[in-house]
């Protein structure tokens, strides 16, 4: 074997090579968001950040530490607790009573646990603290963590007033908001995380997952889970190691972006080409791996998931080796179907092994990640939330689908329409939210490309994925497929009643039977003939493009390259895939020829009946004539038909169209030609009235 063929056999990837995703130019080479402060940022450290020393805090004249928009600090003078002093219960300061329990020494786990206690009562035995101190860590490094570590810990929480004397706002549900922090006061911030001395708030608990660490303390039932908790618990006692040793001098914005439906895209008629979103595909490698690109974190819809307790996956891991995504549930509101988090300026300090019960802490990493002009490290996680699934089936109604197109392009779109970096992701909720992985890939594309962007994929470990992603993208491309096909071909499949393993077999000779359809314009060229010549001309079939007739009119002309293969067996080919075999999907069991008309021409008063089912007079269709093609008649017409409207009234009192979003029926059912229905979900709950620009929302 030769070397160029030992070399094309090892390769992991498939698709546009790196180098050239980075335009030649490196990792770092992309566009970011700026600071400014506004009335929708708020900075909490004095501009610019230098990098030469950790930022100075910015004062407020009038702080809000105890306002309902803000984070109730633990030092405000409203926070008090009440204790029992010489046998009398007295209210305190609940600040006082902190410093007073943590500046007392504490040399075991049981005095932790006490100093806790004290400010912070009715909480459960630290199990899995006790267990890691006892039986995981040698005695030496316990010794070591409570003479040097916590020590330090303790110092860097009792400094929160000095280092954060501005309010924090609380990220809220439907609001676009950012704020930004230096990496001291985060640190400052977890370091009281640690401590558990925020409070808990009874009417915002059911919506905000909370930032103290009671739950890690404590999570020491599962069995299983016992090693991944404890394996955890070293990466943020090592985290706390390096900013105690050396204050980090970088900042960290964290951005909650929120879309209105009426402002999400027009997927049925957006006309993107597909083909021209370059895609690198790569069955090695993670995400935090992709250097400089948009990194997306597979989240729960509570930000940080499992973080704090037993979870030990995808979003749970990169909180863990960059324990400052953690602070973002201080301030973070549950996720919203048209909402997500970007948080640019974090800095990696663990490395790992493993995954889930696997998972080891596998020392420290040196992030050399560069600065931006701002002072924050050229790493920005998407935070998107996809949907947990009890019936996989249910993730192919186009409901759904449409949930996670708008939750993907709202996490991967942004104000900057230049240089924008493409995006790094992988099977998006495929693990325990039951998520299929071709479907999920075709989503993340779908958003990539409204958004601008190129995809990176990774398939993690999956060479089959990868293979099935980058032919099918082949197709997509060769065959100019657009974003708002693709999205009603989507949409058609749950009324197929096909396995998962069907979809791109599906899309394939949906596209095809789609292109062998007649159009409005060939419909109404064969009733001038009619009338003229009185020529009969036989219907098609699916799988053919041509138009026979005993005479041609310029409108009817058809050439040979209108011809086109069956998606079954079509062999699609690329210069970009000279050693790529394209792969021919096997052919569905769907029955694809129309039904044999009693009638052989196309009369007058069926073009008739074609033009009053476009007017919106639909008429029940003669049994005889119903078709069994992959696509409804319905579909065949509207492709180019004129769309009824109803007016509305707009923002300045101007009339406005409102243009119903086209969706495709997902159950087989005997309502007249042209009746849309989605049996278990009203689609036009979802669906956006009007498009509009997105720049004000992003």
């Amino acid at each position: 074997m030769s070397d160029k063929q030992n070399e094309n056999s090892s390769q992991t990837w498939l698709g546009t090579p790196l180098q050239d995703m980075y335009k030649g130019q490196g990792p770092w080479c992309f566009s970011t968001t700026p600071i400014i402060p506004s009335k929708y940022h708020h900075i909490l450290y004095e501009l610019p950040a230098t990098l030469k020393e950790p930022p100075q805090p910015h004062y407020n004249s009038q702080p809000k530490h105890w306002e309902d928009d803000y984070v109730r600090m633990p030092y405000s003078s409203h926070s008090l607790f009440l204790v029992n002093q010489n046998g009398e219960e007295v209210i305190k300061p609940r600040w006082e009573v902190i410093c007073e329990a943590l500046t007392k020494p504490i040399n075991s786990v049981e005095e932790l646990q006490n100093a806790i206690n004290s400010y912070n009562n009715k909480l459960p035995k630290f199990t899995a603290l006790h267990h890691f101190f006892h039986d995981v860590l040698e005695e030496e490094e316990t010794q070591h963590f409570f003479t040097n570590i916590l020590p330090k810990i303790i110092e860097l929480a009792l400094c929160l007033p000095e280092y954060i004397p501005g309010s924090i706002p609380l990220l809220r549900k439907n609001h676009t908001t950012s704020v930004s922090f230096s990496q001291l006061q985060v640190a400052a911030l977890l370091a009281n995380a640690f401590l558990c001395t925020f409070i808990w708030r009874k009417e915002t608990a059911p919506t905000y997952p909370g930032v103290n660490f009671i739950k890690l303390f404590t999570a020491n039932e599962r069995v299983k889970r016992q090693s991944c908790v404890a394996e955890k618990l070293k990466c943020i006692i090592h985290y706390f190691r390096r900013v105690t040793s050396k204050s980090p001098v970088g900042v960290i914005t964290f951005k909650r972006k929120f879309v209105p439906r009426n402002y999400m895209p027009r997927w049925d008629t957006l006309d993107n080409n597909l083909g021209n979103t370059r895609i690198h595909v790569a069955s090695s490698g993670t995400i935090e791996e992709g250097l400089g690109l948009l990194q997306v974190d597979f989240a729960n819809k509570f930000i940080g998931g499992g973080v704090l307790s037993y979870g030990c996956v995808q979003e749970e891991i990169r909180f863990v080796i960059c324990p400052e995504l953690i602070i973002s549930r201080l301030f973070t509101e549950e996720l919203g179907d048209s909402e997500a988090v970007v948080i640019t300026g974090i800095e990696r300090f663990s490395n790992y092994s493993g995954y889930a019960d696997t998972f080891k802490w596998d020392g420290n990493v040196n992030d050399e990640t560069p600065f931006d002009d701002y002072g924050r490290r050229k790493t920005t996680l998407a935070v998107i939330d996809a949907t947990r699934f009890s019936k996989p089936k249910d993730q192919f109604h186009c409901s759904t689908i449409l949930r996670e197109l708008n939750k993907a392009y709202v996490g991967f779109n942004s104000k900057e329409k230049e240089n924008l970096a493409p995006v790094a992701t992988g099977n998006w909720g495929c693990g325990a939210f039951k998520g299929d992985p071709n479907l999920k890939s075709l989503i993340q594309l779908m958003a990539c490309s409204a958004a601008c962007r190129d995809l990176v994929y990774y398939s993690f470990g999956n060479t089959d994925l990868r293979d099935e992603f980058y032919n099918f993208h082949l197709f997509l491309a060769n065959n100019k497929v657009t974003i708002c096909q693709l999205w009603r071909y989507l949409c058609r499949f749950c009324a197929a009643n096909l396995s998962q393993d069907k979809l791109y077999s599906f899309v394939q000779q949906c596209h095809f039977d789609m292109k062998s359809q007649p159009t409005l314009k060939q419909f109404l060229c064969f009733s001038t003939q009619k009338r003229k010549t009185d020529v009969a001309v036989p219907s098609t079939s699916s799988g053919e493009d041509e138009i026979k007739s005993k005479k041609n009119s310029p409108n009817s002309k058809t050439s040979q390259n209108d011809e086109i293969q069956s998606g079954a067996d079509a062999d699609v080919k690329s210069p970009r895939a000279k050693s790529v075999t394209h792969k021919k999907y096997s052919s569905l069991p769907i029955t694809t020829e129309q039904k044999a008309s009693k009638k052989p021409h196309v009369s007058s008063a069926e073009i008739i009946q074609i033009i009053d089912l476009m007017d919106g007079k639909v008429q029940k269709p003669k049994e005889d004539c119903e078709e069994l093609t992959l696509l409804s008649e319905v579909d065949k017409l509207k492709k180019s038909s004129a769309q009824e409207s109803s007016v509305c009234e707009g923002k300045n009192g101007q009339e406005v169209t409102e243009i119903p979003m086209e969706v495709d029926d997902e159950e087989e059912t005997s309502k007249p030609v042209g009746f849309i229905e989605d049996k278990k979900r009203k689609i036009t709950d979802y669906f956006t009235k009007m498009t509009n620009h997105v720049n004000s929302y992003l």
